[in-house]
């Protein structure tokens, strides 16, 4: 009776030490889960971003195979694809600054327009409205900064002046508007 004893409390420390082994893994791929699920954001921006750099061109720059289908409206590739990231990049600043995404939407598609207007990267222009305003399309600073982009309406009122003055820095459009082109003047001069 007494070696039986024995063999048991040994199975007992084998069925252990088996049990933390096991323990162990299930942890190590949880962790390892965890980590691919942290990673997919940046893993889908790298996908896509991938595929606008990669994708064929022509000699003037268009992308090849240049008609997809958009409902009624026919788009060249390159729209397709830079409307596919577009609404990436919405999506994004809607989680993370918590704005609503057609407000957002709106405010993407006007700094690819004024980007493109300006030769400003709109990338540049969004970031700008991160920092200054944190998307916010009624921000005022202490020191009478407006807008998205914190313009200050005392130094800009020649570009202020076709878009109606300074009352218009809250209209999103033109804030954007008038502070890329504000980006554009500075990036040239310096």
């Amino acid at each position: 009776m007494h070696a039986t004893g024995n063999v048991m409390r040994l199975n007992g420390a084998a069925v252990a030490t088996r049990l933390a082994s096991l323990t162990k893994g299930l942890l190590a791929v949880v962790g390892l889960v965890a980590l691919v699920l942290s990673a997919t954001p940046m893993a889908r921006e790298i996908v896509l971003r991938h595929a606008i750099v990669t994708a064929p061109s022509s000699d003037d720059g268009a992308l090849v195979g240049n008609t997809v289908a958009a409902g009624s409206i026919q788009a060249t590739a390159r729209e397709a694809v830079n409307a596919r990231d577009q609404h990436a990049i919405a999506e994004f600043i809607a989680k993370r600054y918590r704005v609503a995404d057609e407000a957002v939407a709106g405010f993407v598609s006007t700094a690819y327009r004024a980007g493109h207007e300006f030769a400003v990267d709109p990338l540049l222009i969004l970031a700008v409205m991160a920092v200054e305003s944190r998307y916010n399309p009624v921000a005022e600073s202490g020191l009478g900064a407006k807008g998205l982009m914190q313009i200050m309406p005392q130094f800009h009122q020649d570009k202020l002046a076709e878009h109606g003055g300074e009352s218009a820095l809250l209209d999103p459009d033109v804030n954007i508007q008038v502070g890329t082109q504000i980006l554009h003047q500075y990036l040239r001069q310096y």
